[in-house]
């Protein structure tokens, strides 16, 4: 009997999981057992995922910046993967402002609604704004002063300084292309070895990823708040998917243009990636497999997957700048104002700055929404109002934040000669051709 492909074994494990939380909250001590004895295991995922995800960065990008050989090369990939990503990120940002003022979600929250939210809410809305003040307080040039690490180890210590070790990866991947090739090649064997190991790795986590999704969508629904209150909260949420499917559209769209591989081609090989961006709600817990499905079933080569997607899972973050338009004006229709034209295109550019500065771990979008309702002076309690369904569309705009970085991949990987066909078909000889590669 022919073994399951990955991305249906994932998408069986998160039915499964729903399905037995929805069987474990009719009894009193279901959602405890499920809390105290399931969402553990999902934890354990996530970590497992999160523990090679600085290795991972360091060791292809450092490797896939070498291999360039050229400072010229990188020159070129890098201006137009980064020109990529800013356009990208503003048609998000539009598309959701679109939505939003077409539907107008915020006008269906009732004053004895929005009470409530607050209510329940206001002491995780305080805390996210204390982080974003914090953020306000600092200088222009703040955000480029953190690029550059005082520590790499201290970088290398906590995944929201993915930016920083994205910065000492291609620093020293310059340095290794400027030396002599025979004093760079021990250095450069190490990483491709590195790499290889890393890969391995993943193999043996993704063993384990339709048990950990079960346990992680388990864990969701019996800690998710009443009923009503994700009623009261539909049509915001309703906007949202449907920009979000938009924006893939346009992916599948420009995709097919420039590279002229079909819709299904192009999504058959990068769900598993977005089933296990959606039950991590983390580009960067996801960017191992997001590499592996893009290099071996997209056919993008391993010179450009190894830059750009790294760099795509910190900055390129669509579906969070489409969220985080579509969350203002929401807020602000829920609490009766009337934005500007002018208002808004500061959200536009505000979004887009924020989503570039947005760590790639779940609810870092939620802090750099803080900043955007400031910019548009949106009162910030307002926060609380979207608390309540944040979570399941945190998982669903990581499925577009990935689906984005492995899109442009393809584009960059097109516009520089560096796309072909595909290495692998499905999972399983992912296996067969690793296990025949270390023979």
């Amino acid at each position: 009997m022919r073994k399951l492909e990955l991305h249906w074994q994932i998408l069986l494990g998160m039915v499964v999981g729903v399905l037995f939380a929805l069987a474990m909250v009719q009894f009193e001590w279901g959602p405890k057992l499920v809390s105290d004895w399931i969402k553990p295991f999902g934890n354990i995922f996530i970590n497992s995922l999160k523990l090679i995800a600085v290795p991972l960065i360091l060791a292809s990008l450092i490797k896939g910046v070498s291999d360039l050989k050229d400072i010229s090369k990188l020159s070129k990939m890098g201006g137009r993967t980064i020109s990529i990503y800013v356009v990208s990120t503003v048609i998000a940002v539009s598309i959701g402002l679109t939505m939003v003022n077409i539907i107008k979600p915020g006008a269906s929250i009732s004053e004895d609604t929005r009470n409530e939210l607050v209510a329940n809410y206001s002491g995780d809305a305080d805390s996210k704004i204390q982080q974003a003040q914090q953020q306000r307080e600092a200088g222009p040039l703040q955000a480029l002063e953190d690029l550059v690490p005082s520590n790499i180890f201290n970088a290398a210590s906590d995944n929201g300084n993915m930016l920083q070790v994205i910065f000492f990866a291609i620093f020293f991947g310059i340095g290794l292309i400027l030396i002599p090739e025979e004093k760079s090649a021990p250095v450069k064997k190490f990483f491709d070895g590195f790499n290889e190991v890393i890969l391995k790795l993943i193999d043996l986590i993704m063993l384990a990823a339709p048990y950990g999704v079960f346990a992680l969508l388990a864990a969701l629904v019996v800690e998710a708040p009443s009923l009503d209150l994700f009623k009261a909260l539909g049509w915001y949420a309703i906007c949202i998917i449907i920009g979000l499917i938009l924006m893939i559209g346009v992916y599948v769209s420009v995709v097919y243009i420039v590279t002229k591989r079909t819709p299904s081609f192009f999504i058959s090989g990068i769900s598993p990636a977005q089933l296990l961006a959606f039950s991590t709600s983390s580009s960067a817990a996801t960017l191992p497999v997001t590499m592996e499905r893009v290099e071996e079933h997209l056919g993008v080569e391993e010179e450009v997957t190894s830059f750009v997607l790294p760099i795509g899972a910190t900055i390129n973050m669509d579906g969070t700048s489409l969220y985080q338009a579509v969350a203002a004006v929401f807020i602000a229709q829920a609490f009766g104002m009337d934005l500007s034209f002018t208002a808004q295109l500061g959200i536009i550019a505000t979004a887009t700055l924020a989503s570039i500065g947005s760590a790639a771990v779940p609810g870092a979008g939620m802090v750099m929404l803080v900043i955007v309702l400031a910019q548009a002076g949106i009162p910030e309690a307002g926060l609380a109002l979207i608390f309540a369904v944040d979570r399941p569309l945190d998982m669903c705009r990581t499925v577009v934040n990935v689906t984005g970085d492995a899109a442009v991949s393809m584009i960059v990987a097109k516009s520089v000669g560096k796309l072909g066909d595909p290495k692998i078909r499905d999972w399983d000889d992912t296996y067969k051709m690793r296990n025949k590669n270390n023979a």
